[in-house]
């Protein structure tokens, strides 16, 4: 299963930080509000997303 959640979802749940090591984002890398991330299940239930 993928789980797929954007820029704007993952700063509401408070998340953001842990997405941006796990894809390498930088605090200097532009990114758009409503940009996608697909995360694994393995990805989705570390972060709690899904149990």
């Amino acid at each position: 299963m993928k789980i797929i959640i954007t820029q704007g979802e993952a700063v509401q749940k408070g998340i953001w930080g842990k997405i941006m090591v796990m894809f390498g984002i930088t605090e200097d890398s532009e990114v758009w509000i409503n940009e996608q991330f697909i995360l694994t299940e393995e990805q989705a239930k570390k972060l709690g997303l899904i149990s």
